[in-house]
């Protein structure tokens, strides 16, 4: 058996290894466009800023290695152009030589990956990608003569490279055109982080469109112009389906190879994994890209096993991702409320903002969760999480509770690890689950800080029942204070009508509301209080074109 593998790094490689480590008499020919054929791209940012101080660790295995230990025919600055399913062949080209030849195969595994999407705007080729050691070359050596950057893109590569020059010691600026960073986040999520880099002296620029690229500039739509020795393209990544588009595979709609449950593509003799392989979305049932390492890896595992004969199933994938920029962590696992409302769907929302911690141990940080639900099922439709601690040990948790089938009601039974320097005997994965059982068993009703506006208009009154000195530091406009501890000798003097209770973070505005509703009130709390009313306004007032919930 002859099994022909287009493309290394993630996919590609754990395909050649698995494989190997089935079938010791299998030929494996790994054909790799670029001059490496395994190296850590996750680890790329960190090399940049001098984080990964040799560029040695970020090659694990040269093809003179992977032929000792795996007998694997590794062919780096060769690419494949065809294609030909019927003869059972691809034409190769070698960069060195020049030279085209033509290679069988039995199996051929599909591994290209995505390629950086560059918006054409004037001066654009002065700006830099980052997908593979060339590109980290290539930035590393351009910052190390640079004064100023700016990064084009703030999803999760863009604040990476951000992090980066800026520990580097260049003035970075971030610019990106959506009304927030990290757009898998949701704003009021998302607000602390641009907040976090503008504290740290990132100049974040929001709703801002590139209008051309200078000599030393960067020139934004309204006019502005902002000083670049460095320019980074970070708006995004395509699957690289030219090959498999030649040869008449199909692609879904966001040009990514269909494949089934065993990475078959529509050719049974050809698998994909990887960038370049449509998922399945694990809310929906329907093709998502989701170009992260950790599903490439284990694409390309099952990849191996199917073509060898064994029965495997790719699992839905739920795009849990995490990022860490300047000591703040966020992550994200399954869909977020602004996909929901898009879509439809019917869904319920929890915000808490608990310490990472036992808050009475030293170094207490604070943690904020969201939890999406589905409102008929109680199912698990996602989560993000903000924090200095602890924000990827939840995601975690959440996904695999997601993974699993639990309910968001279930997570108040999970049984997690528990010392103060660690989490808390109520862990906030478990308080999600305090709280999603209370509105599942709809013994508290709640409103989200963007329906606060239509809640007020219809007639409802804000009622703050945190203490006079926090009220007094900042509190909600048009809101009336009156103390949890007051409000039972403070009930004849409420005002009539629908009331909205607040507090800082939520726990004693639902206390407030049973206390309410206990009297016969229509009472509702609002979700997170006081600091996720304070990030979603701060969100909405971060730039003009602020995404709306």
């Amino acid at each position: 058996m002859k099994v022909v593998i287009v493309g290394g790094v993630a996919g590609g490689m754990s395909a050649a290894t698995r494989l190997r480590r089935l079938d010791e008499n299998a030929e494996i020919v790994v054909v790799e466009k670029g001059e490496h054929v395994s190296f850590a791209n996750c680890g790329l940012p960190y090399y940049i800023g001098g984080v990964i101080g040799a560029r040695s660790a970020l090659l694990p295995r040269s093809p003179e290695g992977l032929w000792e230990r795996f007998a694997l025919d590794v062919r780096v600055r060769h690419e494949v152009l065809a294609i030909d399913r019927t003869a059972r062949t691809v034409t190769v080209r070698n960069h060195r030589s020049g030279v085209d030849y033509v290679e069988h195969w039995d199996h051929l595994v599909l591994s290209m990956g995505a390629e950086a999407v560059v918006p054409s705007v004037p001066g654009v080729e002065r700006a830099r990608v980052l997908r593979d050691v060339a590109d980290a070359d290539t930035i590393f050596r351009a910052a190390e003569h640079a004064r100023t950057a700016v990064v084009i893109g703030a999803g999760f590569i863009g604040l990476e490279m951000a992090e980066n020059l800026h520990t580097k010691g260049l003035s970075v600026a971030l610019v990106e055109q959506a009304g927030q960073v990290l757009p898998p986040l949701d704003p009021e999520m998302a607000q602390p982080v641009a907040a976090h880099l503008r504290a740290h002296g990132v100049a974040v620029r929001l709703g801002a469109r590139v209008d051309r690229i200078g000599p030393d500039t960067v020139v934004l739509g309204d006019g502005s112009a902002v000083p670049a020795d460095l320019v980074v393209m970070a708006a995004g990544v395509r699957p690289r389906g030219d090959l498999a588009r030649a040869a008449g595979l199909a692609l879904g709609p966001g040009g990514g190879i269909v494949v089934d449950a065993s990475l078959r593509t529509s050719d049974p003799r050809i698998h994909a994994v990887g960038d370049v392989a449509e998922k399945v979305d694990a809310v929906s049932g329907k093709p998502v890209l989701i170009p992260l390492a950790g599903p490439a890896n284990r694409q390309g595992r099952l990849a191996a096993d199917s073509i060898v004969g064994s029965p495997v199933r790719d699992t839905d994938g739920h795009g849990t991702a995490v990022v860490g920029v300047l000591g703040l962590t966020a992550a994200v696992t399954g869909w977020n409320e602004k996909r929901l409302r898009t879509a439809g769907r019917a869904y319920r929302v929890v915000h808490i903002h608990p310490p990472a911690h036992a808050s009475y141990y030293p170094g207490a940080a604070p943690l904020s969760l969201k939890l999406l639900i589905d409102a008929g099922t109680d199912g698990i439709l996602g989560a993000q999480a903000v924090g200095t601690e602890g924000a990827a040990r939840r995601i975690d948790v959440l996904a695999t509770a997601m993974a699993g089938g639990l309910r968001a009601s279930d997570l108040l039974g999970l049984d997690l690890a528990y010392a103060p320097q660690y989490g808390s005997a109520k862990d906030p994965v478990n308080m999600l689950g305090y709280v999603a059982d209370n509105l599942a068993s709809v013994t508290t009703a709640t409103v989200q800080w963007h329906e606060l506006d239509a809640a007020r208009a219809a007639g409802a009154t804000l009622l703050d029942v945190r203490t006079p000195d926090e009220f007094a530091a900042g509190a909600i406009p048009g809101a009336i204070n009156v103390p949890l501890d007051r409000l039972r000798q403070s009930m004849a003097g409420l005002p009539p009508g629908r009331l909205i209770v607040y507090c800082h973070a939520g726990q004693r505005g639902h206390t407030a509301t049973r206390v309410l509703s206990a009297h016969g009130r229509d009472v509702a709390n609002l979700d997170g209080g006081f600091l996720t009313w304070q990030a979603g306004v701060g969100s909405a007032s971060m730039s003009p074109n602020a995404p709306r919930l």
